[in-house]
Formats: C-alpha cells, sequence, structure tokens
C-alpha cells in the first residue's frame, strides 16, 4: 500500500502533518488536490468519505469556507460533493489515505492512525 497525502502547501496543518509523517518515517505521496492537474473528483470525494468511515462528505467539509462560498447548509451531499471538486478550497486538510483507510489531519497526528 501507498500512503497519499491530500496536500495543501499553503495550509500551515497540511505542511506540518507532511513534516510529522516523513519524521516517523512514512513513505508518501503527495497530492496536491488544489492544483487543477491533481483535482479530485466527484467519485474520488465519494470515496474517501467511506475511507473516513463517515455517511456524509460534510465530515471533511471547510465550513467556514462553505459559507464564504455561499453553499447552503441545507445542500445535499450530492450538492456539497459537486462543490468541493469545482472548488477545493472547500476540502478540509490534509487528508491522509492508506489503502481502504483515510485520516482527517485535524490534529495532525491522526495521520499515523492510517499506518
Amino acid at each position: 500500500m501507498s500512503y497519499v497525502l491530500l496536500h495543501n502547501p499553503g495550509c500551515s496543518t497540511s505542511r506540518n502533518g507532511l513534516e510529522l509523517l516523513h519524521e516517523k518515517g512514512v513513505a508518501v505521496s503527495v497530492r496536491k488536490y488544489a492544483n487543477k492537474s491533481d483535482a479530485l473528483s466527484e467519485a474520488e470525494l465519494r470515496d474517501i468519505t467511506k475511507k473516513l468511515g463517515a455517511d456524509s462528505p460534510r465530515a471533511f467539509l471547510r465550513e467556514k469556507d462553505a459559507k464564504k462560498f455561499d453553499l447552503p447548509e441545507t445542500a445535499s451531499d450530492d450538492e456539497v460533493y459537486a462543490a468541493m471538486a469545482d472548488n477545493p478550497r472547500l476540502i478540509q486538510r490534509p487528508i491522509g489515505i492508506n489503502g481502504d483507510k483515510a485520516a482527517l489531519g485535524r490534529p495532525i497526528e491522526n495521520l499515523l492512525d492510517i499506518i
């Protein structure tokens, strides 16, 4: 299995999470999901929800950015997935993915739970 970190280098928490994984000797493949070339599809976002053991994409939605980008609190899961795919700033970071498991790196130590 390969550990993939959904990473935003502009986010200090994401940078700290990557540093922690490197300190622990974890071989990490970094995916800069905010770049167009590494953007996440709706299908990938749905898969992340399952790997997190969550029922909704709201488990990794940045609520403050949802308000900023006018995503209504009443939006359906399908609408949230579509909004996240269109605007990756709506996605919490970092997220670690290892095989069939994922962890939201808030706090960053959670990233170690799926090693």
